[in-house]
């Protein structure tokens, strides 16, 4: 299903100014081989919202090769931080020479291992938490990630309408833990949540 009609995207990405030719090629890359990424209209939000909160430290819980990284570092300042984690050490490997491409290296710190064991080994809080990793994991991630987040940070998971897959009679287990999830943000005293119906669905939660 999909979740925003094909013409309004099409229009959207027609209008969306063009992007440096890096994030292009990480787009070609994900495309060849079937890798999900984010994609351009979600990228462009996710540098809006750490532009807005001024963000200086973000984590990212699912890194695959950097391209939803590369977002958030090019809207950081000098000083600002990506830490991304991922379990694939190639995707690791692969996401630094784009990296390195964009100048951002300096920004950006990559853990490989077991995304919910590495928020647990790095220190202090963030202002921006993306959530983007295997989706049966997503509830132990609000478990993980809410305490981490100061006040007025944002937790933001992707795929959170699923391509429609929260609607079926009988979800599997990444259906299931999407939809905990979802209640999980939404009953949460903690946060304030919203869930934006663009590309797969994009949850934004702001910790109170």
């Amino acid at each position: 299903m999909d979740i925003v009609n094909s013409y309004i995207v099409e229009y959207l990405l027609n209008v969306t100014p063009e992007r440096d030719e890096i994030l292009e090629d990480m787009e070609q890359y994900a495309l060849a081989r079937n890798f999900p990424v984010i994609g351009p209209l979600v990228g462009r939000l996710l540098y809006a919202l750490a532009k807005a909160t001024q963000a200086e430290r973000i984590l990212e819980l699912g890194s695959g090769f950097g391209y939803s990284a590369y977002w958030f570092a090019k809207a950081l300042g000098k000083n600002g931080e990506v830490i991304c984690t991922e379990g694939n050490p190639d995707n690791a490997e692969h996401a630094q020479v784009y990296f390195h491409r964009g100048k951002i290296a300096n920004k950006v710190k990559f853990l490989v291992g077991d995304a919910l064991k590495l928020i647990d080994e790095v220190d202090g809080q963030f202002d921006i938490i993306f959530n983007d990793i295997d989706k049966h994991q997503y509830p132990k991630a609000f478990r993980k990630a809410v305490p981490r987040l100061r006040k007025g940070g944002l937790l933001i998971s992707d795929n959170v309408l699923w391509s429609g897959r929260i609607l079926d009679r009988r979800p599997d287990a990444d259906t299931a833990g999407i939809l905990t999830y979802n209640r999980l943000i939404y009953s949460s005293k903690e946060l304030f949540t919203t869930i934006i119906p663009l590309r797969d669905g994009v949850s934004i939660s702001i910790k109170l």
